[in-house]
């Protein structure tokens, strides 16, 4: 059986899925991220906490301020757990910390 593909059918679905592809897909890659071990080389070096809440003495900590409400955050702050800008490959939680900070 013969199937010819006529161009602009063709460019309607590409276009399509270039626009919605990386929409839908950003969740799943999200979700499919291990959590970051603390014990991490580089999460220790910027001195990563999975909840900012227990964060003793830090000279550039202040109240406030945990992952879910940091620039580098890739989710929304109502979500528990989400990419990270600085810790690539790897979910923090929304209740984390780090030297990295900066505020969205």
């Amino acid at each position: 059986m013969s199937y010819s593909i006529f161009r602009r059918d063709f460019l309607k679905c590409a276009l399509a899925a270039a626009v919605a592809g990386p929409a839908l897909g950003a969740d799943a890659r999200a979700a499919g991220l291990p959590p970051l071990d603390p014990t991490d080389p580089v999460a220790q070096s910027l001195g990563f906490v999975p909840d900012a809440s227990k964060i003793a003495a830090n000279a550039t900590f202040k109240p406030g301020q945990h992952c879910g409400v940091c620039m580098q955050y890739q989710g929304k702050a109502s979500e528990p757990t989400a990419a990270c800008g600085i810790f690539a490959g790897h979910a923090v939680p929304s209740s984390g910390w780090c030297m990295a900070f900066a505020q969205r």
